[in-house]
């Protein structure tokens, strides 16, 4: 597996993610060009997709949904999400495992 394209600032880190909605369940699906993909059950329709990634990407990382945020890609299967109280290596090593 690639390494994530994760940026620290003085706000959280940022991780970009390549989505795939309407998927068979809610799953990690690897890393392509230094973006987290993300298989989702929920349909691209009224911003479900979007409340169902930031809510995965939470339980997947053990923080409240709160610490999460859609910075970009609302209405895009590509999105920037902003992630407080984790280092970038922590991020990484909660998504993908501990040997990354």
């Amino acid at each position: 597996m690639r390494a994530l394209r994760l940026t620290e600032t003085s706000t959280g880190v940022t991780l970009t993610v390549r989505v795939t909605p309407r998927a068979s369940k809610n799953e990690i699906a690897g890393v392509t060009g230094g973006a987290l993909k993300v298989r989702l059950i929920a349909p691209p329709v009224e911003g479900a997709a979007n409340a169902a990634l930031l809510a995965f990407l939470a339980d997947a990382l053990g923080l409240r949904r709160g610490q999460i945020t859609l910075l970009a890609g609302r209405s895009a299967r590509q999105k920037l999400v902003r992630i407080v109280g984790l280092s970038a290596q922590e991020v990484e090593r909660r998504l993908l495992g501990p040997g990354t």
